[in-house]
């Protein structure tokens, strides 16, 4: 799916843009407004850029050679659009996985999330997809994902309580064992790595 400045569905998003803009009593022809549906077309071949990524072409993985520990990224950067109102929501993502016989690039779970933030989505589902996509490829001993976001659809429209944050949670294999710690020591971790910011 493209939303090329050339492509037909890119010229049914500038139309859309326009037709919204007159619905709301806007002056489509102003000087600030004349450019704004080609910006927003743009903005959203960016915004949803996901929809077109194939983790198998990027997602590589490579031999952990005995590294049987638990490997963590945190405050991972996320912007996605709610797919109930198209308002950004916020926030970071905290990942860590136990490898079992495969590593992957850390520069790559930065990607993971982009793929799944970068399209229409929910929290909740987005949390979901990060951790089954690392599970899948890596077949890791365990993957605990935790996504924390602000959303604008809350901060800026309807209850409007600004800095409210939505903190979601998936996990497998070991980290669902309670009695194998590794989900006290992910979240042992992240509150070092909280306190150091």
């Amino acid at each position: 799916m493209s939303v090329d400045a050339d492509s037909y569905k890119g010229r049914i998003v500038r139309d859309a843009v326009t037709k919204m803009l007159d619905a709301i009593g806007e002056n489509v022809g102003r000087e600030g407004l004349r450019e704004t549906p080609a910006r927003v077309q743009r903005s959203m071949g960016e915004l949803t850029r996901g929809y077109r990524d194939d983790p198998s072409e990027w997602l590589t993985t490579f031999s952990a050679e005995g590294a049987d520990q638990m490997v963590c990224q945190w405050y991972i950067p996320t912007y996605s659009l709610c797919e109930h109102h198209l308002l950004p929501f916020v926030g970071y993502t905290h990942i860590g996985y136990i490898p079992r016989d495969h590593l992957v690039g850390l520069s790559k779970l930065k990607r993971v999330v982009d793929m799944y933030a970068r399209r229409l989505q929910i929290q909740e589902r987005m949390t979901r997809q990060v951790a089954e996509l690392l599970e899948e490829h890596l077949q890791p001993r365990g993957v605990m994902v935790v996504v924390e976001a602000e959303h604008m659809c809350m901060s800026m429209r309807g209850v409007q309580a600004p800095g409210t944050l939505t903190t979601t949670s998936a996990v497998t294999g070991d980290f669902m064992n309670v009695s194998e710690g590794s989900r006290d020591e992910f979240l042992t971790l992240l509150g070092h790595a909280r306190r150091e910011r």
